[in-house]
């Protein structure tokens, strides 16, 4: 997925792509990219996690020290994306705006009342094609309230997905973010400001002062800058076991079936299976997640997906932390 996200925009001619990733993945995105050859690929690591807010600010950092007015796009690297054009035309679409100043994100077309993922609500009355002002984020809603965005047609699933200039995020990050941006003007740049490994002892003296803190509620929730391009594009962020049908192709009776040695299924739909290399076998059984692996198993109701995350609090809780 990694790879698959360069690729995709490639297309457009970047003049550099600049990789923020941990101390522990750092090697091995290195080792994932070093066949890419046609444009420069920097990585850097993070010290430490910090959210979104300080990892977008450093790269928006490095960037305007090269070109302050330097139109960079954030693309996490975990998304599946099935219509790659409708993504590079809306970024080329959302360029445009973002070079007057503004903070553009991708909101993307619903297709169900999907309770896990954020939203954004735009204002649709005086812009034909968009882009769209903002009205406001919402965090992940209740299914009532979903099925009502859905219907009312101006709501978007927020994509984590943003287009700007490296001095306008900077500049709206000062704004809203004043000590991280006081731990970021301590950076100093070489004349080769592309020499990234100057930065690294600067990086690791100074990022564990920055807040954990996302870009979404630090910035974008606050900005009066914000425009969403909406498209449709076949994305997922893969978030969930519940999103894997929409990125592996389902059986005849809607079941995903992955890394089993043998795959039984008696009156049973909907399922999504992974086996660990073993025989798996599912009797009248509907809509529901089984992962099989070394030392742990999990049943899940489809609908619950997103409790995973409650189950890995609870196990952490209890100590249980070598299955996590």
């Amino acid at each position: 997925m990694l790879q698959r996200t360069v690729e995709r925009v490639l297309p457009l001619k970047p003049k550099r792509i600049l990789i923020i990733t941990n101390t522990v993945q750092a090697e091995e995105t290195e080792r994932q990219l070093a066949h890419f050859r046609t444009i420069p690929i920097d990585v850097i690591a993070e010290p430490e996690a910090r959210n979104t807010a300080p990892a977008i600010g450093l790269a928006a950092t490095i960037i305007a020290a090269f070109d302050p007015n330097g139109v960079m796009v954030v693309l996490p690297a975990d998304h599946f994306i099935k219509d790659e054009e409708s993504l590079r035309q809306s970024l080329v679409h959302a360029s445009h705006a973002a070079r007057n100043g503004f903070l553009v994100t991708l909101g993307i077309m619903p297709t169900r009342p999907e309770t896990g993922y954020g939203y954004i609500e735009a204002d649709l009355v005086l812009r034909g094609t968009g882009p769209f002002p903002v009205r406001r984020f919402i965090e992940k809603p209740p299914l009532a309230q979903a099925i009502t965005y859905l219907e009312e047609g101006n709501f978007f699933w927020n994509s984590g997905m943003f287009i700007w200039r490296a001095d306008t995020i900077l500049l709206e990050i000062g704004t809203y973010l004043p000590d991280l941006a006081e731990i970021l003007s301590r950076l100093s740049f070489s004349d080769d400001v592309w020499e990234l490994s100057d930065l690294v002892e600067q990086i690791g003296s100074i990022y564990g002062l920055a807040e954990s803190v996302s870009i979404d509620f630090a910035v974008m929730e606050k900005s009066s800058k914000v425009l969403v391009v909406p498209v449709e594009m076949g994305w997922s962020d893969v978030g969930s076991w519940s999103s894997l049908p929409e990125v592996v192709e389902p059986d005849d009776s809607g079941t995903v079936c992955i890394n089993t040695t043998g795959f039984v299924s008696l009156d049973s739909t909907g399922c999504v299976v992974y086996a660990d290399a073993r025989v798996v076998a599912t009797v009248g059984v509907h809509n529901l997640i089984i992962v099989s692996t070394p030392d742990a198993l999990l049943v899940c109701d489809n609908a619950r997906a997103q409790d995973v995350k409650k189950v890995v609090e609870e196990l952490g809780r209890l100590g249980k932390t070598s299955v996590l």
